[in-house]
């Protein structure tokens, strides 16, 4: 019997997930070398390509093929002969040149968490963060606020990585109820700009952050022609009012934190809405029955490494916490990949 269940198990997940960080740092070093950016619309042999690149010939071609074994990257022919070329998905996504660029936040994944994560057995037995808190130096967003150049090319990552999402939001909730929305931790404006682009009934959006980052803010919504109905207000969330709206949004926020100050924002928008009034969360919320969403689990892991007590959650874990403070009525829309909206009415 033990024969023949040795027989029927594939032992090929475990081993795939093993080595995993192969095929990660893979990736991670061709948007590292803007390897994408260079090819644009070109085809290029695995020379040509090399060259471009600065790369030793000893590794070109084991780099360029294991990109088109894992459909990053195409090939026209084989051999020296054989010219590489960007797959749909490469040029939209990875080529810096398009709007729908995602690869900031992959620099940012290979420059700081490859080797934080490295640490996750320490963070899972101390409960402490594994960043560069951990080394004595600043934190990230200390770091971060304190150069406008490293800031803005964080907000742009992560605009690249939480743009269809909120095109989503902005096709899949119901806006047209409403006249006036604030989002909280608004970084460049993009929901903010993706869903007054969508409702026009909207009178005034709202992108609320702290002081260094209206400017790229302000940048953005000019940029796209929507200052008339796209403002930015300063302030930290923390400490001082939210701005009045008929809906809150936070994206990629709450996650940030502990349950202490989840529950503080939670409550900072309840006071911020109307009667009627929606607070809308867009994460990567783990599935009620944590079985399913892997990265919204993961996402959570990456919590601890970065903040040490910041975890991700569920919708009924939002939902527990807005009925402590009064919201009446919640649903959850999914939005793209592994994220979704939960959403509270007062």
């Amino acid at each position: 019997m033990i024969a023949l269940v040795m027989r029927a198990v594939d032992p090929g997940s475990i081993l795939q997930t093993a080595f995993g960080f192969w095929s990660s740092k893979v990736l991670l070093t061709a948007v590292e070398f803007e390897l994408f950016t260079v090819l644009g619309d070109r085809r290029m042999t695995a020379e040509e390509l090399g060259v471009a690149l600065q790369l030793h010939p000893r590794g070109t071609y084991d780099f360029f093929d294991a990109l088109v074994a894992m459909k990053f990257l195409d090939r026209d022919g084989d051999g020296p002969d054989g010219r590489y070329y960007n797959t749909a998905e490469g040029l939209l996504y990875l080529d810096r040149k398009s709007p729908r660029y995602v690869g900031g936040i992959l620099t940012m994944l290979n420059a700081r968490l490859f080797r934080f994560w490295h640490d996750l057995p320490e963070a899972l037995r101390t409960g402490r963060p594994q960043n560069e808190v951990k080394h004595g130096t600043k934190g990230i967003f200390e770091e971060l606020y304190s150069d406008s150049g490293k800031l803005e090319q964080f907000l742009w990552a992560m605009c690249g990585l939480s743009r269809i999402n909120f095109e989503a939001l902005a096709e899949k909730f119901d806006f047209s109820r409403y006249r006036t929305l604030c989002d909280v931790g608004g970084a460049t404006g993009l929901l903010c700009i993706e869903v007054a682009k969508r409702h026009p009934g909207l009178r005034e959006c709202i992108t609320f952050d702290l002081p260094p980052v209206a400017p790229v803010a302000e940048k953005h919504i000019a940029e796209v022609g929507l200052a008339g109905r796209v403002r930015t207000a300063s302030g930290d969330f923390f400490v001082d009012p939210l701005p009045k709206a008929d809906v809150i949004t936070m994206g990629m926020i709450l996650h940030d934190w502990n349950l202490e100050k989840k529950k503080q924002l939670i409550r900072a928008a309840y006071d911020a809405l109307p009667e009627g009034g929606a607070f809308i969360v867009v994460e990567a919320l783990i599935d009620n029955a944590r079985r399913e969403n892997v990265q919204g689990l993961l996402m959570s892991l990456n919590m601890l490494i970065e903040f040490g007590d910041a975890f991700d959650y569920s919708a009924a874990d939002f939902e527990g916490w807005c009925r402590e403070v009064g919201f009446q009525r919640f649903e959850t829309i999914h939005l793209a990949g592994p994220s979704s909206a939960a959403i509270a009415y007062k």
